[in-house]
């Protein structure tokens, strides 16, 4: 996730780790030429001039973005005039554009290539911008003026967009101690400067571990891989020095089709070890001991602000409110969950009992087996499904689904004319396909490579706004897929595709924004997860199956006897997903409730999971050393729980699509779709905007149907 500078001082960058900061005075004159900072320009509004972006310019460019941002807060906080909405609020939106520009670059070097180089200067300017967030949100006369127009709203109200801007600014500051003594907001301030260093140590052990420890295979080894992954692994050995050898890495790209596939016991063991074991080797880059100062440091500081613990302050302006709301949720699910991964168990252990293989299933048995399972049950065979499943065509599946529903036209830029930061990196503008209006440009970054964290995730470079100006977006979706060898196709597995769905819906909630302010444009953690959950069920809809689901070969249409075993398996395995996902969850929200005085971090995790009578055949999806969402930030802290909210959501909404007569391209439930839950962002109540989609509250109900578990 990217957040602008206009908003710093609301939210805390949380997945690169950037808490703004002060640093040391510079002579404007020799760095304002910086290419970091300056206006972005040529087509589209303007854009990020990726093929300027050098490493060695980033710290002053950020030092100096800072200190411009903090003389147009002081000039705001100084003003002699009586503070009003245009003086104070409107002006803190305007300001820090100059910073805003600088992140963009700093994010792309932190989450898309990343080097030891940037790694240094990251941990040199990690406490600096957390000083620098301190300056704003510690700043009295700023948060006077903004208490004083947000009492007046009380007495009268603004505009809606207008009054629920100075709500979030006036809470967001409150959060963050604005009110606190001298003495509390200097301890404050410390402890945000301690942490920011050690989240920025946690995310680089992280990447340590998954760079380093490459599993290497022979010829005699590949038994049960598919063509195009041997020839994938081969490509990355042959780029890591290995010319002969094949590459698995410690990513879950890399992890899991070895673990689904391969017939080497004692090589899955050897993976699943690897990838599991990231940030818990008890060496230097161990996490176990940041992870407990972590959980200190947090506990200490929302104490200062006279909260019981961390997650009672983080949640009270989320969907769910309370720590006790969001634990009822996933305790009602836990234990269908369990006990569906007995029944999953249970047929695996008969399957390797059948085959003669003599074994107890044990983690990393879990994905081989269950893939058995998969194809005698229901004579489903995932490789297979990968046949049909390749990635540009599912790509243009995507825009096809955004053309039905939201009307936009997706057109590839020509190569050469938009700048981009690395060779793999292709860019589309968005269009209306009825006016021909520009809305943005989407950019995709789809394969894994040395520097670039795991996962996927989408951000944006620069946001819809009206308020001074109109501003289209620049949006970019992020994968790890192993680039295929040449010529060849990059086929991916139903999963990958559903995730693939999943952060396109992210970029349709930047693209649809139609929001006037920057601070609206922010997210509520428990919410923002639901329209990328929801997208990812238009991959299934038969209209994107007849057109877009074509063997890579012959490019003949999915059989409809294979769609129907998809869609007769779609609640396969769901004790897997559900618990491994529950677990991490319920860890997260555990820990930050437990006493974290001498926690020993190890010792807790394994007594959780006992008291949760977590199965032993299967690990959390994260477990606590690289949990990353939780420990390089705090935008997931006590909040990974918002993915299963965000499904109450996401289910129920999905049987309004289905409840109606034109299925999932209904273009009535679509019209309110767009209307309630992409276009106003935060500048309403999200369980207000769910009520005017659905007319009512979302139901859980719909989530236990949609995984296949009972009812009560």
């Amino acid at each position: 996730m990217k957040i602008s500078a206009q908003n710093s001082y609301l939210k805390i960058f949380c997945l690169s780790l950037i808490t703004l900061v002060i640093g040391c005075k510079k002579d404007m004159k020799t760095t304002s030429k910086n290419p970091l900072l300056q206006e972005w320009k040529g087509p589209y509004g303007g854009v990020p001039a990726f093929d300027k972006m050098d490493v060695n310019d980033i710290e002053k460019a950020i030092e100096v973005g800072m200190e411009l941002n903090l003389t147009e807060i002081d000039s705001i906080a100084n003003s002699k005039e009586a503070p009003t909405f245009e003086n104070t609020i409107e002006a803190m939106e305007r300001s820090g554009a100059e910073l805003d520009r600088v992140f963009t670059y700093y994010g792309i070097m932190s989450s898309n290539i990343s080097s030891p180089e940037f790694r240094e200067i990251q941990a040199t300017l990690a406490p600096k911008l957390s000083a620098f967030s301190s300056k704003i949100y510690q700043n009295k006369a700023l948060f006077d003026r903004i208490k004083s127009v947000y009492e007046a709203s009380l007495i009268t109200p603004l505009d809606a967009d207008q009054q629920r801007v100075v709500e979030l600014t006036y809470n967001g500051f409150a959060m963050r101690g604005a009110e606190l003594g001298a003495d509390k907001k200097a301890r404050y301030a410390a402890i945000d400067k301690e942490l920011s260093t050690l989240y920025n140590t946690f995310s680089d052990n992280v990447l340590h571990d998954e760079e380093n420890y490459v599993t290497y295979l022979n010829a005699d080894q590949l038994d049960g891989l598919s063509d195009g992954f041997i020839k994938s692994a081969a490509a990355i050995a042959t780029e890591k020095g290995k010319e002969g050898s094949y590459a698995i890495t410690n990513t879950r790209s890399s992890m899991d089709p070895f673990l689904t596939y391969s017939t080497n016991r004692d090589l899955r063991k050897q993976v699943w070890t690897n990838y599991y074991a990231r940030g818990d080797n008890g060496d230097a880059y161990d996490n176990n001991g940041i992870i407990a100062e972590i959980l200190k440091l947090r506990r200490e500081r929302v104490e200062l602000l006279g909260y019981k613990n961390y997650a009672e302050w983080r949640l009270q302006d989320r969907m769910a409110k309370t720590p006790e709301n969001a634990l009822d949720l996933m305790e009602a699910v836990w234990p269908a969950s369990i006990a569906r991964v007995h029944e999953e168990v249970a047929d695996m252990q008969a399957v390797a009992n059948s085959n003669g293989d003599n074994i107890t299933i044990e983690p990393w048995d879990y994905r081989y087996y269950a893939e058995k399972v998969r194809a005698a049950k229901y004579d489903l065979n995932s490789d297979e499904v990968k046949q049909y499943l390749q990635l540009d065509k599912l790509r243009d599946a995507m825009f096809y689904v955004a053309g039905r529903l939201f009307n936009y036209d997706f057109t590839a830029v020509p190569e050469g004319s938009v700048p981009v930061f690395h060779q793999d990196v292709k860019v589309w503008e968005v269009t209306d396909k009825d006016t021909g209006d520009h809305i943005g440009l989407w950019y995709l970054d789809p394969y894994a490579r040395q520097g670039k964290r795991s996962g996927a995730w989408a951000t944006t470079y620069r946001s819809h706004t009206t308020f001074d100006g109109k501003k289209t977006v620049l949006a970019s979706n992020n994968s790890n897929f192993v680039k295929p060898a040449e010529g060849e196709a990059l086929l991916v597995s139903w999963d990958d595709a559903t995730t693939f769905f999943h952060e396109f819906g992210h970029a349709l909630h930047f693209f649809s924004s139609n929001v006037k302010y920057p601070t609206l444009n922010g997210g509520v953690r428990d919410y923002t997860e639901f329209q990328s959950q929801l997208l990812e069920r238009w991959l299934s809809t038969d209209e994107v199956i007849n057109q877009f689901l074509v063997h890579y070969k012959t490019g003949a249409v999915i059989p409809q006897e294979l769609v129907a075993k998809i869609k007769k398996a779609a609640t396969f395995n769901q004790g897997f997903g559900t618990t491994e996902y529950l677990a991490s969850a319920l860890m997260d929200m555990k820990l930050h409730l437990a006493d974290p005085e001498n926690i020993d971090i190890d010792a807790f995790e394994r007594q959780t999971l006992a008291d949760l009578k977590m199965p032993s055949e299967l690990p959390m999806r994260h477990r606590t050393p690289h949990f990353g969402h939780v420990f390089s930030g705090e935008g997931y802290a006590t909040a990974y729980y918002g993915y299963m909210w965000a499904d109450v959501l996401t289910a129920d909404a999905a049987e309004a699509f289905q409840e109606a007569p034109g299925g999932f391209y209904d273009k009535e439930v679509a019209k309110r779709l767009v209307k309630y839950l992409f276009e106003p962002r935060n500048s309403i109540d999200p369980a207000e905007a769910y009520r005017l989609f659905r007319g009512r509250d979302a139901e859980k109900e719909a989530l236990m149907r949609d995984r296949g578990f009972p009812v009560n």
